[in-house]
């Protein structure tokens, strides 16, 4: 396996991002930013829950068990949910919540053409990159669950409006107390030449989804310049053009990799991650 992690924090007052990765699998979580003022019923904050969330998908990842990737993040929400406290509403609309990527190696042998299979899972408005051909210049798969975007009415939402649409049928659905959402969540196997991937935050997609760049653009540049310069991009578009809505930067968290690199350096240069789960700078 070879993999570059970079993670940035936005205007929050922390980073609320996770990422980790272990032998044939990675993941990403972005926690929710609760508005201002907003009482969510829990007495924990939105970095405690990613916190936790990302440790029931480190623990599940590794376990000896290979279970189904909604089965891993319901476990995983299951784990977080029993973390609270009796001071906590976990039937509360508001509960902290986080949206997840996850990528796993498929087991079996590589294809003739040395394209291997890459199960993934999105949930929320994280996406997964999954390249579809060799090269950079390659095509590339974006997975996205973009149903938050589909609400009705159009932007800008009311705040109840999503509330009453959260993890909620014809709505959208997140990590948050709900185990049923892990079997919401976007998920299948891709053959990626090397199972070669990308998982991501919204944070990071900006530059496809608000800046105009198209996903074969930011893979190409994942790939020659490796995830800090993803990241870099993304500041520097927003600083230019500002943001229409949401913060200006927010917390933005990639992960790239492959489960069976190639020899010889990696393109794009970027330090190693390991086992577990953490943030970047």
């Amino acid at each position: 396996m070879r993999i570059g992690i970079a993670s940035e924090q936005g205007r929050g007052a922390v980073n609320e991002d996770r990422a980790g990765a272990g032998a044939d699998w990675a993941f990403v979580v972005d926690g929710a930013t609760a508005p201002s003022g907003l009482d969510s019923g829990c007495v924990h904050g939105v970095r405690w829950f990613a916190d936790r969330l990302a440790a029931g998908l480190a623990a599940g990842l590794a376990a000896e068990e290979r279970r189904p990737l909604p089965d891993v993040l319901a476990a995983a929400i299951a784990s977080a949910r029993r973390a609270h406290g009796p001071g906590c509403d976990l039937d509360h609309p508001d509960s902290p919540s986080a949206t997840v990527a996850v990528v796993r190696a498929a087991p079996g042998a590589d294809d003739a053409d040395g394209a291997g299979g890459v199960e993934y899972l999105v949930l929320g408005d994280a996406t997964v990159l999954l390249p579809t051909a060799p090269g950079p210049g390659g095509g590339v798969r974006a997975v996205t669950d973009d149903r938050l975007d589909h609400l009705p009415g159009g932007r800008p939402y009311s705040r109840e409006l999503v509330r009453a649409s959260r993890n909620a049928p014809g709505g959208f659905w997140v990590a948050g107390t709900s185990v049923a959402a892990a079997y919401e969540a976007l998920h299948g196997t891709a053959r990626t030449p090397g199972r070669r991937f990308a998982a991501m935050t919204d944070g990071c997609a900006r530059l496809a989804e608000l800046f105009g760049a198209s996903w074969a653009e930011v893979w190409e540049l994942l790939v020659r310049a490796g995830p800090e310069e993803l990241v870099a991009r993304v500041r520097a578009a927003e600083r230019a053009h500002g943001v229409p809505r949401g913060k200006r930067h927010d917390d933005a968290t990639v992960v790239v990799g492959a489960f069976d690199p190639p020899a010889g350096p990696p393109p794009g240069a970027a330090a190693p991650g390991g086992g577990g789960h953490g943030t970047g700078s």
